[in-house]
């Protein structure tokens, strides 16, 4: 059983930058892609990036393009979300899961949620 857990969250200034960070234990040979989701307060858990694990490949809502980098250390199994220029509108709770979909941007396609860590952005 995979479980992860998401930290690197915090309060910064718009234009700073965070890097949050995506631990694993356990192992699942089904996982292709990790995501990283955040959900607003009042709004739906959206899609914000997502690496397949093998080659590295790379897929990013398109809100986040040219700001946020996904990357994956595959020794142990964190995968990170380095965010750049960071926006009063990236306030959310981030969360990372995994899927066995190739670069699936679905919420439902994505299993063994983290609890989240929050991101606050503030103007």
């Amino acid at each position: 059983q995979v479980k992860l857990v998401e930290s690197g969250g915090g309060s910064v200034q718009a234009g700073d930058s965070l890097r949050l960070s995506c631990a694993q234990s356990g192992r699942t040979y089904s996982t292709v892609t990790k995501g990283w989701f955040r959900q607003a307060p009042g709004k739906e858990r959206e899609f914000v990036a997502a690496i397949t694990l093998r080659i590295g490949s790379t897929k990013y809502t398109d809100s986040v393009k040219g700001r946020f980098t996904i990357s994956r250390d595959n020794t142990d199994g964190t995968v990170y979300l380095q965010m750049n220029s960071l926006k009063p509108e990236d306030t959310a709770v981030y969360y990372c899961a995994v899927s066995s979909t190739w670069l699936a941007e679905e919420r439902d396609l994505y299993t063994n949620w983290g609890q989240g860590t929050q991101v606050t952005i503030s103007s």
